[in-house]
């Protein structure tokens, strides 16, 4: 069977549907740890802290971008519509792609989140778009750590 692609209504359904398990508690906690606070700058600081006590929260992130990303990569949203609505994709993407083969070669998972890299990485100036990002949430962290001192 030919897939069709989704209309933009069923699209459009979809988007909002995954933006409502967004706001699942757990997984909404879970995501502002994963933006605000998980900063490694080298793999090994990458291997602290998603081996540490965030380590649930470190695959709860991954999982659902990688899960939402799956809907496009399968055709059952639409690419356009989809990066539009869940912008963070970016720059949760952005945490983990400096180490991503690194990633895949220590968890010997050749195909870990490819989905969401595919979905990622399809988009015009993805990389610049993914180092503004990086940079950007780098600095705010420091900023917030040093007006804590």
């Amino acid at each position: 069977m030919i897939p069709t692609m989704p209309t933009p209504f069923e699209s459009a359904q979809l988007n909002l549907t995954l933006f409502e398990l967004r706001r699942e508690p757990v997984l909404r906690e879970a995501r502002a740890w994963f933006i605000r606070d998980f900063n490694p700058e080298t793999f090994e600081e990458l291997l602290t802290l998603m081996r540490g006590e965030r380590n649930a929260s470190f695959r709860m992130v991954l999982g659902y971008w990688d899960m939402a990303a799956s809907l496009v990569t399968t055709g059952a949203i639409d690419a356009a519509a989809f990066c539009a609505a869940h912008t963070e994709i970016f720059a949760a993407f952005s945490k983990i792609h400096p180490f991503l083969r690194e990633l895949r070669e220590s968890a010997g998972e050749p195909e870990l989140v490819r989905h969401l890299e595919t979905v990622v990485m399809a988009a015009p100036d993805a990389e610049a778009i993914l180092a503004r990002r990086r940079a950007g949430l780098r600095a705010a962290a420091k900023a917030r750590a040093k007006a804590k001192i």
